[in-house]
This record gives structure tokens, sequence and C-alpha cells, in this order.
């Protein structure tokens, strides 16, 4: 191959992704004296995918995720990078507590429960969530034997055969498979919470093993009462009023999630000006196929341009990866990652007119209550940077995986809905300042079980048939913002790889 040619690299989707991807090439490029031309493709009008936060009347509304694990490095990091580190910003200090809605009311998540698991039996045994049988299941936990084999299998099955129906379907499946909007007897115990299988084989019962790290993390406060709404890592919780204590460096050390003072599009915004100039960034463009040329790829857009590519990186849906990608068994095991699409629905009131205290994160609901709410965060109360000064506002979440009819309805039938079941659980029967719908079409990947092994498949396939090909996103390894952000580094690593190889 000609050296003195430069290297032609194409990405399709602009979301956070591909963003960091660009970056992370861009930087790899230079630093390895490697001339590239980069070009990034994104077929609606703005970067940043979900990454999308709106600004009105001096709140800030993220529409899409809100926040991110502090132990999730990789965003802090680009953040740092990009000069925006000083804006991480942690939870408002003494929110730490959340609820469950049961039969109208809200219950406390009972202290001490990790990843669904009791760990502290006053709060299990007086809770009002469990009945007495159902505690009385849950703690043969500590008498049955472990699983013979340790394969995949859901997320319900391993913590219905150790802990019972009930602590599954009060406590640990609106915690954990509501950040999936998924169902807990679909997911993947591996791809979505290996600690909960490893646990079981190490300790064997899974309440003597979370026992253990709950005792290790000590003082440290990680339990899953302080960890809920984020239905959290893809969603927000909040408070009254407003302040600047969320932003100093002791909360931000001590704070389990973190967020940027002007919203997450914050990282996006700053992403796209350290691009601009070096990389050819395309919106409102759409990509219709992808075709073989000799070791290279043409990318066929539907204006009828050709990119030419010596290596490839999608980040887009796997669906929309199907569609592109010509080899039939990718594209097949491509369409086994269904998505669920969600919506939020964002309401404003005056402290005063609501009249309740909101010293919380927020509530998550479970499914056999067939509510239309999923959950709701109280996003003023966990993030002071979000509301002025005497307001509250508030994200009520709506959708899961095979229950999304209401993503029919308008947006005025969705927020009447949405009112109601607020009215009946909160209390809240004030009139808002003013509400926002936002919908997100396939959002949320589904992470069945064998996941990881189609993954691996996945990745074999690629490397065999399309080798230069690399797929990243939400759908495969991990569906927060800083899990995108480690797989657009991933991708780009392995890019530099094949350019040097090539050359």
């Amino acid at each position: 191959m000609d050296k003195q040619r430069r290297k032609q690299i194409v990405i399709a989707g602009g979301g956070i992704t591909g963003l960091s991807t660009a970056y992370y090439v861009e930087q790899l490029c230079r630093a390895h004296a490697i001339e590239a031309e980069i070009v990034l493709v994104e077929k609606s009008d703005r970067f940043g995918g979900h990454v999308h936060t709106g600004k009105k009347d001096g709140f800030v509304i993220e529409r899409g995720p809100d926040s991110f694990l502090a132990r999730k490095t990789s965003i802090i990091e680009l953040m740092q990078e990009l000069g925006i580190g000083d804006d991480i910003v942690g939870t408002r200090p003494g929110i730490s507590h959340s609820y469950i809605a049961y039969r109208n009311q809200l219950h406390p998540i009972p202290d001490g429960f990790m990843l669904g698991v009791p760990t502290k039996w006053k709060p299990f045994l007086t809770t009002k969530l469990i009945s007495v049988r159902g505690k009385v299941r849950a703690a043969a936990d500590l008498v049955l034997p472990r699983k013979s084999n340790v394969e995949d299998e859901s997320l319900g099955q391993l913590l219905r055969r150790r802990l019972g129906d009930e602590v599954l379907e009060q406590i640990a499946e609106p915690l954990l498979a509501g950040i999936y909007a998924g169902n807990a007897d679909a997911l993947s115990v591996q791809a979505t919470f290996p600690m909960l299988q490893e646990t079981e084989q190490k300790h064997r019962s899974l309440i003597v093993g979370m026992l253990g790290v709950r005792k290790s993390r000590a003082p440290k406060q990680t339990t899953q009462s302080s960890q809920t709404t984020s239905k959290t890592t893809n969603k927000s919780t909040s408070k009254t009023g407003s302040g600047n204590g969320s932003g100093s460096t002791s909360t931000v050390k001590k704070s389990m999630f973190l967020s940027a003072r002007g919203g997450l599009e914050e990282v996006v915004t700053h992403l796209e000006k350290s691009l601009s100039s070096s990389i050819n960034m395309m919106k409102n463009t759409e990509i219709s196929g992808v075709t073989h040329e000799g070791e290279r790829y043409v990318v066929h857009l539907h204006n009828g341009t050709k990119l030419h590519a010596d290596a490839m990186v999608i980040a887009t849906p796997a669906h929309v990866a199907a569609r592109l990608l010509p080899d039939e068994s990718i594209s097949k095991l491509l369409q086994t990652i269904p998505y669920a699409s969600v919506m939020n629905v964002v309401l404003a009131y005056r402290e005063q007119d609501v009249g309740i205290s909101l010293e919380a994160s927020g509530f998550v609901v479970p499914r056999k209550e067939g509510r239309t709410v999923t959950a709701c965060t109280w996003t003023s109360s966990k993030w002071a940077h979000t509301a002025p000064e005497g307001h509250i506002l508030l994200r009520a979440y709506v959708g899961k995986y095979g229950q999304e009819n209401d993503d029919q309805l308008s947006d005025e039938k969705l927020v009447h809905h949405v009112r109601r079941e607020l009215e009946e659980m909160m209390g809240i029967s004030a009139e808002p300042i003013f509400t926002e719908v936002n919908r997100l079409p396939d959002a949320m990947p589904q992470y069945k079980v064998g996941h990881l092994e189609r993954m691996q498949d996945l990745d074999d396939a690629l490397a065999t048939v399309m080798p230069g090909v690399y797929l990243g996103g939400g759908g495969y390894r991990g569906i927060g913002v800083p899990d995108c952000i480690s797989q657009g580094k991933a991708m780009a690593n392995k890019l530099l790889t094949r350019l040097i190889d090539m050359a």
C-alpha cells in the first residue's frame, strides 16, 4: 500500500460513541504521525444522539441521560481533556434515599440493599414492601446451594432462585431491570450485573457475599437505596431550590453519581468544537450501505455520494448497522439485539404550589403495579443546578420493553396520565409551570441471555469477513455515557493498529 496516501476513515453515527471515537482517532493519528482524513456522518440535524440538554427559564432539562457513575472514569478523563473538568458536579448533599411506589404509597427502599440483595436485617424485616412469607423465602438464600454451573441466565431467574419472587418483583426488578427499561426475566445477568453471579459462586449466598462487600466499603455509603433512580445511570433525580453545594470538590469526591453543571450536552458541544476544524462532520446525511473494495470499503450515501474507507466505525443502533452491512451472518447477529422505546415527561413547579417535602432522589414503580409511570426522579432535589431558587423539576419515565403502547399517546394525553399518577402516588395536584415530553425511540438496548456470547461471535465474524469495521454504542458493551466513551476509545486503538498494519 502507498505509505504516502492519506488514510481514510469513516465513522457512521454522531452520538456520543461516534464523537468520542472521532476524538480519540484524531489524537492517536496525530501522536503516530499518521495522515488521515476522518469523516463523521450523522443522519439527524444534530450531534450527540440521546445526550441532549435543554434550558428554559433558568431550568436545565436533560432530555436523555442526566448523570453517570463516578466510578466509570472515562467521561471524567474526557471532560478534563476538553477543559471542562471544573464543570463536573455531584449530587446535592443529604439526598441519599429513594422510594418504591406500592399500592398508591411511596415506601422507603430498605436501607442496606445492594444490587437488590438485603444486607441489613432490621430494615428488611420491618419493610411493608415484602410479606412475612416473602421475607422467610429470601432468608432461604442463606442455606440454598450454589448453582452448579456458571452458564448465563436471566437476572430474574437468578434472583428468584436465591431470594424468591417478592424480593425480585417488589424491589430488585424496578431498581435493576429498570435501568434498562427491561424485563428481569429476559436480561442477561452476565451482561448486566455479573457481580451477582460471581457472588453466588464465591460465597454461595448472595446475602453473605453482599454483606461482606458492604462491610468492606464502610464507611462509604454505596447501598442500593442510594443508587436508585438512576434508573439512574440513564435517569435523573431532584430537589427544591438551587445552590452551588453540588459543585464543591468534597461533594464531587463523595458523590456516587456525577453530571455537568450546564448539562451533559456540554461534553457534546466541546467535542464538536475540538473536532470541527480537522474532521469532515456531516449532518443530515444518511448512509444507505457499505460494500467491499479490495481491502477497503465504500460507504454509499443516500444522495449518491460515495466515501472510501480504509477503516470504518459504525456507532449506530444494532438494527441500523444490520441494514448497512452486506454480510448476512453479521446482520443476523445484530438483529438479535432488541431495543425498547421510552419517553420522559418533564414537569416544572413553584415550590410553594407543591406543598410537600421532596428530600429524596425519587421513586421507582414495580412492573406488577401496572402504572404508566415506571419511575420519577426529583431532579432538582438531586442536582442543585437544574432549577432556579424556589422551584421544583421532576422527570417521570414511561415505557419499557414489551409494554410500549403508551408511545402511541399524544403529548397531551401522556402528560394527563403522568399527572394523574403523580397525584395518586405523590399527592401533587398543582398545575405545572410547564411540561415537556421527550420521546426516545430505540433508546434502550436489551441485553438478553447469551448477550456476551453473541458479542464474541459478532467480533469474530467481523474480524473474518469485514476486517477494519468496528461496532460500538449502547447496544453492545454498556449503555451508559461512560461505557460509550470507553468503547469509542477502544475502537480508536483498534483502528490505529489496522492503519499501522496496512502501511
